[in-house]
């Protein structure tokens, strides 16, 4: 009357092979995928021979592109909105520092107006994005 065996008795480990299978299927996809996601705004900057300043996370960038069109961050306006974007955005923000990165062709003047724009705002730091200058002589 007795059962002794153990086939009446629930299984209660888990079986972890489709697990580890699916979180390597999703990682493969999250490799692959994560550098599509990366968006910007395409500048040829110019090269200088400054040193470079601490990388911050934080930061807002205002970027003027071959066409001449104007972006803060990754949204684009007109250069006659800038002021008043940047005065809604440093609204209550003490420390108020942009960085402008202006694609070399851009002619001076556009890039001038741009400054007044951003400084007429009320920002009190504006920093310019260089790239490093390339040394095309062997030796030095």
């Amino acid at each position: 009357m007795a059962s002794g065996g153990t086939r009446d008795r629930f299984m209660a480990d888990i079986n972890v092979t489709p697990l580890v299978d699916v979180m390597l299927v999703l990682l493969i996809i999250f490799m692959v995928t994560a550098p599509m996601m990366m968006q910007g705004v395409d500048v040829s900057l110019p090269q200088t021979t400054s040193k470079s300043l601490p990388a911050e996370k934080n930061h807002l960038v205002i970027t003027v592109d071959r066409a001449q069109q104007i972006y803060i961050n990754d949204y684009k306006l007109s250069l006659e909105a800038l002021q008043d974007k940047l005065k809604k955005i440093f609204e209550g923000r003490p420390d108020q520092k942009v960085y402008l990165r202006a694609d070399k062709s851009v002619p001076y003047g556009v890039v001038v107006r741009v400054i007044s724009e951003v400084k007429s705002a009320g920002v009190e730091k504006l920093g310019m994005v260089t790239e490093p200058l390339k040394e095309t002589r062997k030796g030095r």
